[in-house]
């Protein structure tokens, strides 16, 4: 440690001298003092690929390099370059240019990987990268929608990351072959691209990820070619390919009735499916299924026999309805994407394929362009079952004799798609519970159609064809022949209840990736989800040992359990309230109420945020359960506002911090006289506070008196003739249920005043406390 102390000292003071006395940048780079800035990039790019560290073996690269990069510094800053060019150097004092070299040296060389935070720019990133860069707004727009077709891998890189530099073979080596195979390829620059590799959440160089159907995976293994083929590989779904032998063939190409879709076999004489036909699957799954036959397997003999197969030769066949023979193949030696995708993409749908959805409909009728581009749809309205069999089959044999480039033939079936039915054939009698044929053109995406219906229903015979024959022999001169026009609602999505599965599959794959990131303990990208789970554990803890020492302390206070079941019973039909000591606790109606105690003033009161307000009951023990029920009655429609809190305060524990409060309530409670008989006997109970933390002030709710309607509001009535009439005739203070239910008669309409803000409002000073 102390002999590199001391080469860093030495290369410090060598670096001061050579900065202090001839160090001129312009003889360092090679450029005259009338360079252009990009000359001197271009003088610093090719120097500084010469004399890098990892690269020039020299023993004074070093210092070489380090001269380079001091020289670039200075240059590259218009003001430092004038300073040294009108006063020999770049205008720094000489300490803070000893204190700086000295901090980049130790600081950045080493760990931070930006020495001197010299701006090494694009000059450093090799050319082979450059059409890979990704930029924000790019990546957001473009990469993620086109990741639900094809896998992306992203490196992430950055100026001086020296591990960059030696995963660079293996990448461009890897990035070149799988670019050719049909997968993406991404880089970012994270000096110039910091937004986006925070988004990826990238939070160290180089790194490696995967980006399929919007979701990023990070490649967590060595660098090698074998691991990283492997990683995009893991990427794709599981079920994209079905293996296929004699046993399962017929199964899998009777099914392109039910996925309404051709089924593309590939047959090859590699045991495991190839990459390239996995990343195809994945690319036409949406229009496709796959299936792959290993030919050198015991078992596959038939299937090779059946359909001609040269096993030495890579064959793909696409099966439509029917399956005895394929209805195109290609074979090729040497199977490359373009040759695949030309195929595929002339083959993606049935001869007849059913319309099972509005995206469907449009691609295969498409709107017409122009009088050259015109599209035709004939469209076999039918049923389902065996009843229609013969019919289907007649017109699926038309559509194989006649199909054109300006002709598609589909079919839907009526009881599944009625409003479709209904617009073409106007609801007429001769074609119910028959099959109808109708030839349309879409005129534009807002579901207008011209189309004719041929006359009579359709029923397969040899009159039917000649008639559809001659109708598109017309059409093909005459476009006039589509006489009629309506309006299209958009088709019934028949592959919904498939979302289901699809969501299922989706939760699978999720719950793997987080399993995977555990077992590589990536903590980093793990973080977000751990903060989540654990909070949710807090919360659920911390909630049951809340309601734990709030249940033992309201069993303390509350009365008998004897006298508690007689009250629920009377009252089942009120809304319940959160304090209940361990009754039920009904799910219909429930307000959640909590006792204001010193433990739990500062957070329900005090430090309450702004805009919210506690809406506090004064009561006793005696009327604990009574007021209860009836305040979550009339406070529970507005329990819907975040803003407010609802809590109790028991009178027999805070009464003087109640009378406190009340003597700021000058016209509404005016300062109680000592001396006053009824002093001590005066009732609090049913009085209800709305108080407001933040801005000091509550606005009061003083009980109803029997008979007077208008005492209810707090607002201005005789306060002290309330207290003597309380005291004289004690019913408001009567444990009957009835009498003291009555004393938050209309308090709902107080709430309203109170949201209203139109309540007089007592300020105080500051809150005191709740001891």
């Amino acid at each position: 440690l102390s002999l590199g102390w001391v080469a860093a000292l030495g290369l410090l003071l060598a670096l001061q001298a050579s900065a202090a006395g001839d160090f001129d940048p312009y003889r360092v780079l090679g450029v005259g003092r009338s360079s252009s800035q990009a000359e001197i990039k271009k003088a610093y790019k090719r120097l500084a690929r010469e004399w890098h560290p990892d690269k020039n073996k020299d023993p004074g690269a070093e210092d070489k390099f380090i001269q380079i990069s001091k020289a670039y510094e200075i240059l590259s800053n218009e003001e430092k370059r004038a300073n040294f060019d009108r006063y020999g150097d770049a205008g720094e004092s000489q300490g803070y240019s000893q204190h700086r070299q000295f901090h980049h040296f130790h600081e950045g060389f080493y760990f931070d990987e930006s020495f001197f935070h010299f701006p090494f720019n694009s000059e450093r990133r090799d050319t082979s990268d450059e059409k890979y860069l990704l930029h924000f707004s790019h990546y957001i727009n473009e990469i993620v929608p086109d990741s639900f077709k094809k896998p992306y891998l992203i490196k992430i890189t950055s100026d001086w990351c020296f591990s960059c530099i030696h995963i660079e073979p293996v990448w461009k080596e890897v990035a070149q072959e799988l670019e050719v195979l049909g997968v993406g390829i991404g880089v970012v620059h994270a000096g110039y691209e910091r937004r986006l590799a925070h988004h990826l959440g990238a939070h160290s160089t180089p790194s490696i990820l995967g980006l399929i159907n919007g979701k990023i995976t990070f490649f967590h293994n060595a660098v090698v070619r074998e691991n990283l083929r492997q990683f995009v590989e893991n990427l794709l779904p599981g079920n994209l390919v079905e293996k296929i032998t004699d046993k399962n063939y017929v199964r899998f190409l009777s099914n392109w009735k039910k996925e309404n879709k051709p089924h593309v076999l590939l047959f090859d004489h590699m045991p495991l499916v190839p990459l390239l036909y996995k990343l195809t699957a994945f690319a036409y799954r949406d229009y496709l299924s796959f299936g792959y036959v290993y030919v050198g397997l015991r078992g596959t003999e038939e299937l090779s026999s059946q359909y001609n197969i040269n096993v030495y030769t890579p064959t793909m066949m696409v099966f439509k309805e029917q399956i005895d023979k394929p209805a195109d193949v290609v074979q090729a030696r040497d199977m490359k994407k373009q040759l695949i995708d030309d195929f595929l993409s002339q083959n993606k749908f049935l001869m007849a394929a059913r319309l099972t959805n509005q995206k469907l409909f449009q691609e295969l009728c498409p709107v017409k362009k122009s009088h050259r581009q015109r599209k035709h749809c004939v469209v076999l309205l039918t049923g389902e079952g065996d009843k229609f069999a013969e019919t289907y089959e007649a017109f699926l044999t038309f559509a194989v004799a006649n199909t054109k480039d300006t002709l598609r033939f589909v079919h839907i079936y009526n009881e599944r798609q009625p409003e479709f039915a209904d617009a073409l054939l106007r609801d007429e009698e001769k074609y119910r519970g028959k099959s109808a044929v109708v030839i349309l053109e879409r005129r534009n995406n807002a579901g207008k159609v011209a189309y004719k219906t041929l006359e009579e229903a359709w029923q397969g015979n040899r009159e039917d064809n000649f008639i559809l024959l001659d109708l598109l022999d017309q059409l093909r001169t005459d476009p006039g022949l589509l006489s009629s026009d309506t309006v299209l609602t958009d088709l019934n999505d028949e592959l919904a209840p498939m979302f289901l599965i699809r969501w299922f599959y989706s939760m699978l794959d999720y719950i793997s990736d987080c399993w995977d990131s555990l077992f590589h303990n990536n903590w980093r990208e793990m973080m977000p989800l751990l903060s989540l789970l654990f909070s949710a554990l807090f919360i659920l803890f911390g909630t049951v040992i809340v309601q734990a020492f709030s249940d033992s302390s309201d069993a303390r206070d509350s009365p008998p359990p004897e006298k508690e079941e007689t009250a629920a019973k009377t009252e089942k039909n009120d809304a319940s309230f959160s304090k209940e000591s361990n009754s039920r606790i009904p799910k219909k109606g429930f307000v959640e109420v909590t006792e204001l105690t010193d433990i739990n003033y500062n957070s329900n009161l005090v430090r309450l945020r702004p805009g919210h307000m506690n809406v506090v009951l004064i009561l006793s023990n005696a009327t604990k359960t009574t007021l209860l029920q009836k305040f979550a009655l009339e406070v529970y429609t507005f329990t819907g506002s975040s803003s407010l809190h609802f809590s109790f305060l028991s009178l027999d524990k805070h009464r003087e911090w109640l009378e406190y409060l009340l003597e700021f309530a000058q016209d509404a409670a005016p300062i109680p006289n000592q001396y006053d008989k009824h002093f001590l006997e005066r009732d609090y109970t049913g009085y209800v506070l709305a108080l407001n933390g933040h801005k000091k002030y509550f606005c009061l709710f003083k009980p109803h008196r029997a008979g007077d309607e208008g005492g209810t509001l707090g607002a201005g009535e005789d306060y002290d003739s309330l207290l003597h009439t309380e005291a004289r005739g004690k019913s408001s203070c009567s444990p009957g249920s009835r009498s003291i239910k009555n004393k938050l008669h209309k308090l709902s309409f107080w709430m309203e005043r109170l949201l209203e803000g139109s309540l007089q409002r007592f300020y105080i000073p500051s809150w005191p406390a709740l001891d």
